[in-house]
């Protein structure tokens, strides 16, 4: 079988969050991008999405965020805390945020996703291969100058001074470049739906408990963006003990919104999510970069795993054209951009995993100082902007230093909580 043969400048494999953003930019600078994705055409799950201020501005830099239908995005201002059953224990105010970005975007599924592949296709027209899937690598002494693909059946070979491994959590490039990396996967995971809001929903609800959480996040077009904590691995248990015994569950948890979820009458509606951290021992090789999960996948708690793989897009976009003016995609050069994202991205890793170890918990100590934690920062203007900082992605140092631990938990008073101070993004 005759072997097809392409030339670009940068191949990246895959066209998830931080792939479609990287052929993008890298098109918007003129620079030859080939993108390879596995599945047949753009993706059509019901995920829902949550456009922190961080993505919001690589949007806005792109030239899309103006681009966004208004009928599918709904923004939002407070996300308001609470045990379940009822009793508030904080609220988080994106509008105390430097504007213009002082609002959380809340899109239906794929919306911004959709907006990155269009422009894509009309700036590089016909450079985002759907139904190919990546086979191996090219080397020459040690360097990767390329891969190998199969597309409709026929493979092809990519030469490419640059090969960009987008492809997630289960990385065939990392695996490819023999890169070390941990892959955990945790013990929940969440039933996500698309439901209508027969009540007016203005703002978010998160909902801690014993072993609960639940979240509810106004949509675009009356309807509500909902996720579930449930075990790994039990949906179809969940399936099984049929809808009403869903419904009634988080009836019991928002008793308020009891018409919302009446409104799920097919499993159609709703979709599993796993949660997993990957936690790779490199970023770049000589020819050859890792960008979002297959770098770093982290538990959506951090609530910035699309955003932290368009940033690492940008900050590779932007790093990319020297290396290709001067010839040189040397992991020494390549490594500036791993250099530049790791910090805030271990800092959210490390995050996750505590409010996974606080949040998640059966444990009744566990559970006071976490609802301690919330009512002190609802007290608390200074600590409170801290925390929203990191989720907004505008902060790369963690929320709390040793001695706003102490504070948080109520064992030191707080001298300067009513100081709030924005900083610059991180």
């Amino acid at each position: 079988m005759a072997v097809r043969v392409e030339q670009t400048d940068v191949a990246i494999v895959g066209a998830g969050g931080g792939g479609a953003v990287l052929a993008l930019a890298l098109a918007q600078k003129g620079i030859k991008t080939l993108v390879l994705e596995r599945a047949s055409g753009p993706p059509r799950g019901l995920r829902g999405e949550i456009l922190q201020p961080n993505g919001q501005r690589i949007l806005d830099r792109l030239g899309l965020l103006g681009k966004l239908p208004s009928e599918v995005t709904r923004p939002v201002r407070y996300f308001h805390f609470y045990r379940t059953g009822g009793e508030r224990l904080c609220t988080i105010d994106y509008g105390v945020l430097p504007p213009p970005f002082n609002l959380a975007l809340v899109t239906l599924p794929n919306v911004a996703h959709q907006a990155i592949l269009n422009e894509l296709e009309d700036v590089n027209p016909g450079r985002l291969w759907y139904g190919t899937s990546f086979s191996s690598l090219l080397f020459e002494q040690g360097r990767v100058v390329g891969l190998v693909a199969e597309r409709g059946g026929t493979p092809v070979k990519v030469s490419a001074k640059l090969v960009v491994g987008a492809d997630g959590a289960f990385s065939k490039v990392r695996e490819a470049l023999k890169i070390p990396a941990r892959l955990h996967l945790y013990p929940d995971g969440y039933l996500i739906a698309i439901l209508d809001a027969p009540q007016e929903l203005t703002d978010a609800r998160y909902f801690v408990g014993r072993r609960t959480i639940l979240g509810v996040f106004p949509a675009a077009g009356r309807k509500v963006y909902l996720f579930y904590m449930i075990p790994a691995g039990t949906m179809e248990q969940v399936k099984a003990q049929g809808l009403s015994t869903l419904q009634e569950r988080w009836i019991r948890i928002d008793p308020s919104l009891e018409a919302t979820f009446r409104s799920l009458r097919d499993w159609e509606q709703t979709a599993y999510m796993p949660t997993g951290r990957v936690r790779a021992s490199r970023w770049v090789a000589d020819g050859a970069a890792l960008i979002g999960d297959a770098a770093h996948a982290m538990n959506p708690h951090a609530s910035q795993g699309r955003m932290q793989a368009m940033m690492d897009a940008m900050a590779l976009a932007d790093l990319i054209p020297a290396c290709l003016d001067s010839g040189d995609c040397s992991a020494d050069n390549l490594r500036v951009y791993e250099r530049r994202r790791r910090p805030q991205v271990d800092m959210l890793q490390r995050l996750a995993d505590e409010q996974v170890v606080f949040w998640n918990t059966g444990n009744p100590l566990l559970e006071f100082l976490r609802d301690r934690v919330f009512r002190t920062l609802d007290e608390n203007p200074r600590l409170r902007y801290q925390v929203l900082a990191v989720t907004a992605g505008l902060r790369s140092r963690p929320p709390f230093g040793l001695l706003d631990r102490l504070m948080a938990v109520g064992f030191l008073p707080d001298p300067r909580a009513h100081l709030v101070s924005p900083e610059p993004a991180g």
